[in-house]
């Protein structure tokens, strides 16, 4: 999906309800599109929970094996993902595994790798302590999510996990309710 097509997605996701940004939203969601074609598709969504930010990744259409998955600092996917920066790090920590290291010894977004079945679909599911999707020094509301084309070996400074195949742009939501 191309970035034009990826912000297309998610003012479309906006107008049926699923994403009306909003300061105080507890929940959020990125539409990951491909930053080559054909490529990689899927979602993330992301909730405030009192441990913090539980992540969940789906993706479809990614190369088989483990893949970075980590929240860059700006919201914006253009340029083959270039355009969102580097490692979202407002502590300027090294960078390690946030669900262990905490975001005081690690990058707020460093959530792991994904494993991607020959099929090309996998998942993620993990929980990132101390950050939070409102306001504050460790908001990931409006950054973006970034896939990688290889593994993160968790060494500095970035995780040694290769260019940028997928990306998305973090966006609040309000919360689902079963009305």
């Amino acid at each position: 999906m191309k970035p034009g097509s990826m912000w297309a997605a998610g003012m479309a996701a906006m107008a049926m309800g699923i994403g009306a940004a909003a300061a105080w939203a507890e929940n959020g969601l990125a539409v990951i599109g491909s930053t080559k074609e054909p490529g990689v598709l899927g979602t993330v969504t992301l909730q405030d929970t009192p441990d913090g930010v539980a992540v969940t990744v789906q993706l479809a259409g990614a190369p088989p094996g483990q893949h970075a998955v980590h929240i860059h600092q700006y919201g914006d996917c253009a340029r083959g993902g270039e355009a969102a920066g580097g490692h979202f790090n407002p502590e300027k920590t090294p960078h390690g595994f946030v669900p262990k290291d905490g975001v005081t010894s690690a990058h707020p977004g460093d959530m792991g790798n994904i494993d991607v079945g020959k099929d090309g679909s996998g998942s993620l599911t993990v929980t990132l302590p101390g950050v939070i999707l409102g306001s504050g020094p460790f908001s990931v509301g409006g950054r973006s999510i970034v896939v990688h084309e290889r593994a993160d070996d968790f060494s500095q400074p970035t995780g040694n996990a290769g260019g940028r195949i997928g990306c998305g742009v973090i966006v609040l939501t309000e919360p689902m309710t079963s009305e």
